[in-house]
């Protein structure tokens, strides 16, 4: 269940051209369980229309301080109890100078300035007026009253203003508010942990590479859960072209390309982390030569000479220290629990996390995946899960041996 299920969010929208993405704030709020109620400029109404806002959160749109000419009036204080959270998105540049200097001539200022709940704001302008010594002069006075500016290309709150002008997109500013409520276990706090993910290639030619259909997807979700829970993260990643869902400062990510890159990346982190997570698909053998030139076609059979590549895992094994913990997967098409335990033996694992490419829906490519976590002492099995949920369990498992 989202963090946001049954909060009361006061979107305030103003006259930018980014005012048409609200739309898509609402539908995401909603979705996550929130209950929303909008309060317009004047000028936003230009952009958008106040019956489509009503249409989407199912309350009539506030904007002006009386409703009807018989004296009913919208009470901006009432709104400022009422809230657990005010979302100004988008956020012109005269809206925010008008929220630095208290000059409440609209409704949506007024109950800014009524607001007891924490408020988030997410500029939308040029980035001439965004940059401008006025515009970061306000905005870091609205960060001195504890206003929280959704920093725009980044998607981070900002502490100190970094953006493009560019209002943030709509999932990551709800992602933003989602983590605000979201208390989460910080059980990890002081640790560092060490995560390998994606493929590796290994170069036959300038051109031509041997390597896997690893997505990176189980590793960016377990690098994302172990930020939540307070880790500093040190990510190695292989060649991949997904994205993390959310942009976090505790971790820290090193680009490598080939399993021997990957190797050196680790046996430099690892003596110095809590724990490893060896989530990565590293290729286990690389070609004994690799030519200058693309190799061109001469003839029907090509003979590639393969060498084995460091084992990672193995190396790592065997400067574990006391206090540390160290993970391995196996990905298994036969015998799935006798290798994986065979593996957990050799590289010296404290559990092993074994998936089968038997299971729909587990494996390469997938945004789900099905494990069994196996230790000396036995195995624990889990269903078919979301990979943020399966990364989820893992963490679980890994804190719990600390």
């Amino acid at each position: 269940m989202s963090s946001l299920n049954g909060k009361k969010i006061v979107l305030g929208i103003t006259g930018s051209i980014a005012a048409y993405k609200s739309c898509l704030i609402i539908r995401q709020l909603i979705k996550k369980g929130a209950e929303v109620q909008v309060v317009i400029t004047p000028a936003g109404k230009e952009f958008i229309t106040p019956i489509t806002l009503s249409a989407l959160t199912h309350k009539p749109v506030i904007s002006e301080f009386f409703s009807q000419r018989d004296g009913t009036w919208n009470s901006h204080v009432d709104i400022g109890l009422w809230a657990d959270a005010m979302l100004i998105a988008p956020a012109t540049a005269s809206t925010i100078g008008k929220m630095a200097n208290g000059i409440a001539d609209n409704m949506l200022i007024t109950t800014y300035l009524s607001m007891k709940a924490p408020v988030f704001v997410a500029p939308a302008m040029d980035l001439d007026m965004y940059a401008h010594p006025s515009t970061q002069k306000n905005l870091q006075t609205l960060i001195s009253y504890g206003n929280h500016i959704i920093e725009p290309g980044t998607g981070f709150l900002a502490s100190e203003l970094i953006g493009k002008g560019r209002m943030e997109e709509p999932e990551n500013i709800v992602s933003q508010l989602e983590d605000f409520f979201d208390i989460p276990n910080r059980d990890l706090e002081g640790k560092t942990i060490l995560i390998t993910s994606g493929p590796t290639y290994e170069k036959i030619d300038p051109v031509r590479f041997i390597g896997n259909y690893s997505s990176g997807k189980m590793g960016f979700a377990l690098a994302e859960e172990c930020a939540r829970r307070g880790a500093q993260v040190e990510l190695v990643c292989g060649p991949v072209s997904i994205k993390p869902v959310k942009e976090r400062p505790n971790i820290h990510r090193i680009d490598v390309e080939s399993a021997q890159q990957m190797y050196e990346a680790c046996k430099e982190i690892y003596p110095s982390a809590d724990a490893g997570i060896l989530c990565a698909a590293v290729a286990d053998f690389t070609p004994d030569t690799v030519a200058e030139q693309k190799i061109k076609r001469t003839g029907d059979d090509m003979i590639i000479r393969l060498k084995p590549n460091p084992d990672i895992a193995a190396s790592l094994g065997q400067i574990k220290k006391d206090g540390q913990l160290l993970v391995g997967f196996a990905l298994e098409t036969n015998d799935e629990e006798s290798n994986a335990q065979g593996k957990l033996k050799r590289k010296n694992f404290d559990f092993i996390v074994l998936n089968s490419l038997r299971d729909k829906g587990a494996g390469f490519r997938t945004d789900t995946n099905k494990i069994t976590i196996i230790t000396e002492g036995g195995k624990d099995e889990y269903p078919l899960k979301s990979k943020a949920e399966v990364a989820a369990d893992i963490i679980d498992k890994l804190q719990s041996l600390f």
